[in-house]
């Protein structure tokens, strides 16, 4: 077993069991390409208990974020069909860490996608577009990880709520958005938040995608990134987000 595999092997335990573990970082500098092939690595031993891609999120959608991170582009993790939420459902605590949430845009993709192209031409393939909510979970420790670390970690993904979809030529550029936590707005914000166009976001991903020999494919999903601050979660919370023209999702949190 390679290093690789053996920090492969820890972050995805981690993430199935729900355990905290020390950050990679503070015994060895992880770069974002290696945390990249540990994320490729964990994503083997999840496919092979059975669990699918079924499409990609975004992170450090914010500039400002990727400055305070030292990065220069957005990171992005996978989406797997065991990460799915039912809307209008409940999650578990004890499946998580330390679980936080963020309303996003999600893109449904109509056709393959691939390379370096404008967004018209990226929301040309989109089949849809919805209202969404991603749980990330970072399982390092105290919620504290450097760039490779979280790419190593799948980015935090850990779950994700869609809305109903609606026509892809929606206008999402400025929309409002307010997160409740049991009827008590949390968070308000904007989806310009979202580099300024979620579009931006989808073609981000569309690149990233391709270049990890990843095309974004028929069906898949596209979380553009958060659109608020993360908002922690704690059992008995009712979760709700609400976007103008796209509607509402909301989901709770059981022991």
């Amino acid at each position: 077993m390679t290093d690789l595999e053996r920090l492969a092997a820890i972050v995805d335990d981690a993430a199935l069991n729900a355990n905290a573990i020390p950050q990679f970082s503070e015994h060895s500098p992880l770069s974002v390409a290696d945390g990249y092939a540990v994320q490729a690595l964990s994503m083997q031993r999840r496919y092979a208990r059975g669990d699918r891609r079924v499409g990609i999120k975004m992170g450090f959608t914010s500039r400002a974020k990727q400055v305070q991170m030292g990065l220069d582009d957005l990171i992005w993790g996978h989406l797997t069909e065991t990460m799915r939420m039912q809307e209008g459902g409940s999650i578990s605590m004890a499946h998580y860490v330390h679980p936080r949430v963020e309303p996003e845009i999600a893109y449904l993709i109509k056709h393959e996608l691939a390379g370096n192209i404008s967004p018209l031409e990226a929301i040309n393939g989109v089949a849809g577009i919805a209202c969404a909510m991603e749980v990330i979970d970072s399982r390092y420790a105290n919620f504290k990880f450097d760039a490779g670390d979280v790419v190593a970690d799948n980015t935090s993904a850990a779950g994700f709520v869609i809305g109903d979809w609606h026509p892809p030529d929606t206008d999402v550029t400025n929309l409002g958005i307010v997160l409740n936590i049991n009827g008590r707005p949390k968070q308000i914000g904007s989806s310009a938040s979202i580099l300024g166009n979620p579009s931006r976001a989808l073609v981000a991903a569309i690149r990233l995608a391709a270049e990890n020999g990843e095309p974004l494919q028929p069906g898949d999903i596209v979380l553009a990134g958060s659109a608020t601050a993360a908002v922690e979660l704690s059992v008995g919370d009712h979760v709700e987000a609400q976007f103008e023209t796209l509607g509402s999702v909301c989901f709770s949190v059981r022991e």
